[in-house]
């Protein structure tokens, strides 16, 4: 009775958040999502014409949220599936509607940041929080418009352009003011963040260092985590410019039951990743546009099984990825042209999994025709040779209809691939082994939907089916035998989702309040077909969420007072125990240049896991203070 009574208060609480700015005559000035171009790899499109499911989490969100990492951030995306095992973004898996951690391609700035040994290292992401402009999550099979890995979508992570100097600090701290029952120290972590930037004539330089401590939140889960990103622009002539980034994390944590539970106790794990990469955007005339791309990722994980004993178990994975690109847009008379190159090469030299290389090229193609009014269609391919598994081309094609300026009709259908990691082919663990004889996942994707977009809402309502083939499952046929990947399932997925995202009004000289809230709920219902596999236990078939539903409403009041209040319920399948429910709140005061803001997670304290066995904090509170020096 309790399960239901908690199901239907969130069912109200997201209505009420869907139905709300239908009865509302609010005005709003300032941006909007429509103003927003989402970053494609060569077509880009204004966010209202997008004839996909995307989502944007904006700055105005980002700012208001009582979030310190990018990970807790995206728990408030419609459709996507945050599988934390720790807080404060340590260690994360990522999934879009129903599907795996190794199902989702990452990208920051367009520069793809998975790891070819394991999804789980993929959020180990060097960006502070407070460096983060917008999150672009684009839902369904998307290997036309960004390569392999892309199968159930992809997640771009857009950092903020400086467009003057300035300084900024963020520092909290906080605790669940409980003890560690084997030493008695308190629970607690701080955290601080630091940037500036320098603006000239021709150069933009951005510099962010961060770093975040904790004694866990129960026993072996205190984290130390280091981070330091630089980017920079050169503008060469009016049309032309140049773009750096690179990053370093150190990600220590204590892994009590993450990934083996209950034998991995006395686990701990050191992740490090440095990333870099060089473009430019170069028009070689007015219809042309070339933009290339060399980027590099590094990543050493330090996997202890039990600490006090190194020499019984010890993986030192290490790997490196060099990814060569080269975009090109052409306009015509009719519509936009999109052509691409690349050339990716993933390596691993592992005390565990071995030696081992392979090379992915893919050459890309698109067509945006807008030659009828109120009608943009977008097709393209993707075909890819990879040195292990071949040739294979992946299309797609999307279509949408304006029929009248707010209301957008769209459909699209898709393709995708998603490569085994080298520890799906040659792991060899306590509990895990792996399999060599692995071939890669393919998913078809259809959805269609409706969207609303005017000045002060956006809305969707759409439906998706997906079909998997050849999809890798971790399976054993005894409680007791070690897991061991197959390609022995088929999975069907239906889904729908609907969302709301509306500012009900802005703080301007006319009005001293800012309201604005999101709301969306999704539902999932995967189908499972074993093949020569009917009594084996499943490890990752049937373990995505049934029901998601998230609620963000933020409060202004003459950009002094603030308030935001966050609701998430999430109902998985297969899971033990019920849904769950969490609410989290930020109050925060903003006299002049500095920022003092109070955030209270999880207020009902409740107990959850979303990853393994690994239970999730409880209430937990922050205490943070920020300060800006120019409109940063």
């Amino acid at each position: 009775m309790q399960h239901f009574y908690k199901r239907h208060i969130a069912f109200l609480f997201v209505l009420s958040g869907l139905l709300l700015p239908f009865f509302t005559s609010a005005q709003e000035t300032g941006h909007t999502l429509d103003e927003i171009v989402v970053n494609e790899s060569r077509i880009q499109l204004p966010f209202k014409k997008q004839n996909r499911n995307i989502q944007v989490l904006d700055r105005a969100m980002i700012n208001c949220m009582a979030v310190k990492s990018i990970n807790e951030l995206l728990t408030y995306a419609g459709g996507v599936d945050v599988r934390q095992r720790g807080p404060w973004g340590t260690q994360t898996d990522i999934g879009i509607d129903g599907g795996t951690f190794d199902q989702t391609l990452v990208l920051v700035n367009g520069v793809k940041m998975n790891d070819p040994q394991t999804g789980h290292l993929t959020m180990n992401l060097p960006v502070p929080l407070e460096e983060i402009e917008r999150i672009e999550i684009l839902k369904g099979a998307a290997a036309r418009i960004y390569g392999v890995n892309a199968l159930n979508g992809a997640i771009n992570i857009v950092t903020r352009r400086p467009e003057q100097t300035g300084l900024y600090a963020n520092a909290y701290t906080g605790s669940n003011f409980k003890r560690d029952t084997s030493n008695q120290n308190p629970f607690g972590g701080s955290g601080v963040q630091m940037g500036g930037s320098l603006v000239g004539k021709r150069m933009r330089h951005t510099l962010a260092l961060a770093n975040e401590s904790s004694s866990g939140y129960r026993y072996n889960t205190s984290f130390n985590n280091t981070k330091a990103y630089y980017q920079s622009s050169l503008k060469l002539s009016e049309r032309n410019s140049i773009d750096f980034m690179s990053g370093f994390i150190n990600n220590d944590f204590g892994a009590s039951m993450f990934y083996a539970p209950p034998r991995d106790n006395e686990s701990k794990e050191a992740v490090r990743t440095f990333i870099g990469s060089i473009g430019g955007t170069l028009q070689i005339s007015d219809n042309w546009v070339m933009k290339p791309r060399l980027s590099y990722r590094a990543n050493k994980d330090d996997y202890i099984f039990i600490r006090q004993k190194p020499e019984a178990f010890h993986n030192i994975h290490k790997t490196g990825v060099i990814d060569a690109e080269l975009n090109n847009t052409l306009l015509t008379t009719y519509g936009l042209v999109g052509a691409g190159l690349e050339l990716r090469t993933e390596r691993i030299n592992s005390n565990n999994l071995g030696i081992h290389d392979r090379t992915n090229m893919g050459v890309s193609a698109e067509y945006s025709f807008t030659g009828i009014p109120s009608l943009l269609i977008n097709a393209g391919a993707y075909l890819n040779y990879n040195s292990d598994y071949g040739w294979q081309v992946f299309p797609g094609i999307d279509a949408g209809w304006q029929i009248i300026d707010q209301l957008r009709i769209f459909a699209n259908i898709g393709t995708g691939q998603r490569l085994p990691t080298f520890t799906d082919l040659y792991y060899t663990g306590p509990t895990n082994i792996g399999n060599d004889q692995l071939r890669p996942e393919r998913s078809l994707s259809t959805e269609a939907g409706l969207k609303w977009s005017s000045g002060r809402l956006y809305a969707s309502l759409s439906g998706f089916y997906r079909h998997t083939s050849s999809f890798i499952d971790w399976i054993k046929y005894r409680v007791e035998a070690p897991w061991e990947p197959m390609n022995s399932s088929q999975v069907n997925t239906r889904g729908g989702s609907i969302s709301a995202d509306y500012r009900l009004s802005e703080v301007t000289d006319a009005s001293q309040w800012g309201i604005i809230n999101r709301a969306s709920y999704t539902w999932l219902s995967p189908e499972v077909s074993m093949e020569n596999a009917e009594n084996a236990i499943s490890n990752y078939a049937i373990n995505s969420l049934r029901h998601q539903i998230t609620n963000t409403i933020i409060i202004n009041y003459h950009n002094l007072l603030s308030m935001s209040l966050g609701m998430r319920y999430a109902e998985r399948i297969n899971s033990a125990s019920s849904g769950y429910l969490l609410i989290d709140n930020r109050l925060s005061v903003t006299p002049g240049s500095v920022t003092v803001y109070f955030d209270a997670n999880n207020i009902t304290n409740k107990e959850y896991v979303e990853a393994g066995a690994s239970p999730m904090p409880g209430r937990w509170f922050t205490l943070g203070i920020k300060w800006k020096w120019a409109n940063l």
